[in-house]
């Protein structure tokens, strides 16, 4: 890409939160995530991404985009570009710390609000089916009747998304903006509707911005590197695993070949004959005579 031709990716978490600073492209994703009218949107607030603790020893709880909704729930929205082994524990981990630093000692739990964890996945979640978004409530195991709605979890997998959409749900509008890889594809997709295209002018605005363009750059090159070392660590891994089992094949080997031979002469001493021998063994006559010899 030349450099009059440069535009940020909304994968790249940095960019993705400075998408999220604009109120009207927060209010039109929101929408979209809560299946409302943009307009059924109040006002939103974004509030400080690190969670408190309550000892020192507590893990710090860090997100993305951290959004209040004027009726009281909150929202956390987090853009990963990699596959993450435990990100089913760390959405659980960061919906629980939303939820629970809501009330302070002595206060009633009816002030918790609802919280929703977003996570919009840049690989595949869930490799079972071809859903692309899904919402997941505590249910009843046996009813599916729906526990409670205060906390929930919505997973957008970037890479399921058909090559054609055939539904109108907004949010799958935006999950196609936030795959976008080109300047081109952005403004096609700006022309659907006003926020998408406010989105399309903060991405214009944000790749113009010579220090957002280096910082943008810098959060890429960390992602890369970071990506070539866990590339590396498994490839030397496989190496290395490859090596122990080569010679853990040889001792087995040798393991197996003390047994066989132990077994062979045992049944040599209780009178068997060689074919009744290698039957018995599963293994060839000139086996049991090598053995024996």
């Amino acid at each position: 890409m030349t450099k009059d031709n440069f535009i940020m990716l909304p994968t790249v978490d940095f960019c993705f939160k400075e998408l999220m600073q604009n109120s009207k492209v927060r209010k039109g994703f929101i929408s979209a995530l809560l299946n409302l009218s943009p307009d059924e949107v109040e006002d939103t607030i974004l509030l400080p991404t690190l969670l408190q603790r309550d000892s020192a020893d507590d893990k710090q709880g860090i997100m993305d985009v951290r959004v209040l909704l004027k009726n009281g729930t909150q929202m956390n929205m987090e853009m990963q570009v990699k596959y993450f082994e435990y990100w089913d524990e760390r959405a659980l981990f960061y919906l629980s710390k939303m939820f629970d630093s809501q009330i302070h000692k002595g206060e009633s739990y009816e002030k918790l609000q609802k919280c929703i964890h977003v996570s919009i996945l840049d690989f595949i979640h869930f490799p079972n089916d071809k859903e692309c978004y899904r919402r997941i409530h505590f249910r009843d195991d046996k009813t599916s009747d729906l526990y409670s709605d205060k906390m929930e979890l919505q997973i957008l997998e970037l890479k399921k998304l058909p090559p054609e959409l055939k539904t109108s749900e907004d949010v799958l509008a935006w999950m196609r903006f936030f795959s976008g890889k080109s300047r081109e594809e952005f403004q096609t997709m700006a022309k659907t509707n006003e926020y998408l295209d406010e989105a399309y002018n903060t991405l214009l605005n944000l790749s113009a911005d010579e220090k957002k363009r280096l910082e943008y750059e810098a959060r890429e090159k960390a992602l890369k590197d970071y990506n070539t070392q866990i590339s590396s660590a498994e490839k030397r891994g496989l190496k290395a695993g490859e090596e122990v089992g080569r010679k853990d094949g040889i001792r087995i080997g040798k393991e197996l070949g003390v047994q066989e031979a132990r077994q062979v002469f045992k049944l040599y001493m209780q009178g068997r004959s060689q074919e009744e021998i290698a039957d018995l063994c599963d293994i060839s006559i000139d086996n049991v005579k090598q053995i024996l010899e």
